[in-house]
């Protein structure tokens, strides 16, 4: 068991990579009274009083630590606008790159494989970096709005997503998400469908009914990045290359699996990782096909994804749904089917971030006509912290993880 008491080490690095990152590398080249994000602000999160900061912590433990450090030092000396955007995106990918590659290394690691937290707070750190970075030219508010997401969706595997050209080859593209809810101690929560994706992505797997080639990616538990098109980019993208099926993922209900009959067009307030709500109808994202569809219904092979015995967990066929019997006051919940012409309240992944997955990438499905393309959501069990609340880590927690994304593996696999 790895506790923050045995990571005192840290510290120094902590120094090194916190929001405030010290900056020592170049003290001209950061305003660090510029404002981060609260979810940038958790950088600076222990689990025990003067214990170093979680976030940190996890990025040393996988060895990300030098490639923060590297990016940190280089942004000083991006010159022009142009060579600017360039880094950003190609150190961007290469976290990306560096964390699949992590999550599928065949060779003994210091640290669990399968933690999903690593890429996370590595981002973060960056994405702090970016927001505080004093370049040597003018800069705009909106500039650096658009320089932060280039980074942040590249480092999300969105500059990674061609399938490989092989004829007889089913494709199929999925998505997981970032932790989420991290206030307080609940700082070092994984998120077990992120570690899927991770274990997911460029991999090709042989089933009895021939070839599996996937090509994934991390989602922010963010709406605002919801309403900048994340979810359509990866999706549209993926269109283009004519896959065989979507498969939206991430954390649902303790103890088993759920594969989602209905995704709704509804936000249900709830706050996200930056403390923000949203509610109301699900928003369109500019430049892509939208129908206005309340309701969109799974074409996941159900059925077959039950029968395949994948265990250790149940998978279950979660029918149900609730509708606007008066809009704001009144719901009708039930495992029938939607009434016609009422406004959608929630699909049976909720009215979260996760039934919105499902619902935007399907709809900019159905909206490019490619009905062909199975689409649909897998809700994976919830996953636990460690037993000892100052612990990062510990083998129980550490072989759930690794249980629940082998199992998604097995599921995404036979759609």
């Amino acid at each position: 068991m790895k506790t923050i008491a045995g990571l005192v080490g840290l510290t120094a690095i902590a120094l090194t990579l916190s929001p405030a990152v010290a900056r020592a590398q170049d003290a001209n080249c950061y305003d660090t009274t510029a404002g981060l994000t609260v979810e940038e602000q958790r950088l600076d999160d222990t689990l025990v009083t003067g214990g170093p900061a979680v976030g940190p912590a996890l990025v040393k433990l996988a060895g990300f630590d030098g490639r923060v450090a590297g990016f940190t030092a280089a942004l000083c000396h991006q010159a022009v606008p142009k060579q600017a955007q360039q880094f950003v995106e190609r150190e961007g990918n290469a976290l990306w790159k560096a964390a699949v590659a992590r999550a599928q290394s065949t060779m003994p690691l210091a640290h669990d494989a399968y933690d999903d937290r690593p890429l996370y707070w590595a981002r973060v750190q960056l994405s702090s970096a970016l927001r505080q970075w004093k370049p040597r030219f003018a800069i705009s508010p909106n500039e650096r709005a658009k320089l932060i997401r280039q980074f942040d969706w590249a480092s999300r595997g969105l500059s990674d997503s061609a399938f490989p050209a092989k004829p007889g080859v089913r494709r199929i593209a999925v998505t997981g998400f970032d932790p989420f809810q991290l206030a307080g101690t609940n700082v070092r929560r994984a998120n077990p469908a992120g570690a899927a994706a991770l274990q997911l992505d460029g991999r090709e797997i042989t089933t009895p009914n021939g070839k599996v080639v996937l090509q994934a990616a991390v989602l922010p538990v963010l709406w605002g990045g919801f309403d900048e098109g994340v979810v359509e980019q990866f999706y549209g993208s993926a269109l283009r290359q004519k896959p065989d099926a979507f498969v939206t993922i991430s954390q649902g209900r303790p103890d088993r699996f759920d594969v989602e009959r209905w995704a709704a067009r509804w936000r249900g307030g709830f706050g996200d990782n930056n403390d923000v709500s949203s509610y109301g109808t699900v928003p369109n994202a500019a430049g892509w096909p939208q129908p206005s569809n309340e309701f969109i219904e799974t074409t996941l092979p159900f059925q077959k994804m039950i029968d395949a015995g994948t265990g250790p967990f149940t998978v279950n066929y979660n029918r149900s749904f609730c509708e606007w019997v008066v809009v704001g006051s009144q719901q009708s919940c039930r495992t029938d089917e939607p009434t016609p012409g009422r406004v959608a309240a929630s699909g049976g992944g909720g009215d979260y971030l996760s039934n919105e997955s499902m619902y935007r990438a399907n709809r900019v499905r159905i909206g490019y006509g490619a009905t062909n393309v199975l689409g649909g959501h897998l809700h994976t069990p919830v996953l636990g912290q460690p037993a000892d609340p100052a612990a990062l880590t510990d083998s129980a927690f550490e072989s759930q993880r690794r249980a629940i994304a082998d199992q998604v593996k097995a599921l995404v696999s036979v759609v």
